[in-house]
């Protein structure tokens, strides 16, 4: 019994003996692995800190530059343009399109100069919209339809806008297949005021064209989404006059 217990302790001191070299030799390598990582990533550097810290003094470059151009030149530039174009608006909200165009008076920009001297700001896309509409009002809907598109829309509301006008357009060009289009467009959106003023446009316009089904279901889709909205209040004589 003795000697059997002798020679399991002997294997297995024999066994943790081996086990422990082998430990050892993989961390010996792990080490040389480090070291050599460690002189090779030295060597690199030293090879290549000329180009490595010009890149490091670019980056830097460019993002000082951005803050200084955003801070010192974009921001004022935003400023100014929207204090330029407060008297474009006035004349817009009084219909006097032709003036807020080029001429609003008291010395500012009309929506033309504005966005040629105040490209790239907020108020020079926004005065695109601006000339789109106006040029709508005053018929010229060639330029109207250009600034439109110019327009670049974000947000909740001015995508919508900017496909309702753009039908209207179509509209008034007698293009009523993009003008369905793009009302249908506008009315996509989930907006309770905005989306039913354009599910109108769109059902009257079909039925105009003769879409009398289109145009019915459109009707009944307004008093079923939005009950609330003044499109509901006027659905239901168009409503019985195309079930008639």
């Amino acid at each position: 019994m003795f000697s059997y217990t002798l020679g399991t302790f002997l294997i297995f001191a024999r066994n943790l003996t081996t086990a422990m070299a082998r430990r050892k030799k993989k961390e010996d390598e792990t080490l040389v692995d480090i070291v050599e990582v460690r002189d090779s990533a030295k060597t690199f550097f030293e090879k290549n800190q000329n180009l490595i810290l010009g890149v490091l003094v670019g980056i830097i470059l460019i993002i000082g530059g951005y803050v200084l151009y955003d801070n010192l030149y974009k921001a004022p530039k935003e400023k100014e343009a929207a204090q330029q174009m407060f008297q474009a608006q006035f004349q817009f909200e009084q219909d006097s399109f032709a003036a807020a165009l080029t001429n609003p008076g008291g010395g500012y920009d009309g929506f033309l100069d504005i966005i040629d001297n105040y490209s790239g700001t907020n108020a020079g896309n926004l005065a695109h919209y601006y000339s789109g509409v106006s040029y709508l009002n005053l018929g010229q809907f060639d330029d109207a339809l250009d600034h439109i598109n110019d327009f670049k829309a974000a947000g909740e509301v001015m995508p919508i806008m900017k496909a309702g006008v753009k039908g209207d357009i179509f509209s008034e060009q007698g293009d009523y297949d993009k003008a369905i289009s793009q009302y249908k467009k506008a009315a996509s959106y989930e907006n309770d005021f905005l989306a039913p003023f354009y599910m109108q446009k769109l059902a009257l316009l079909q039925e105009r064209q003769g879409l009398t089904q289109d145009a019915l279901d459109q009707f009944k889709r307004i008093k079923r989404e939005y009950p609330e909205s003044q499109a509901a209040k006027e659905v239901e004589k168009y409503i019985a006059k195309l079930e008639s």
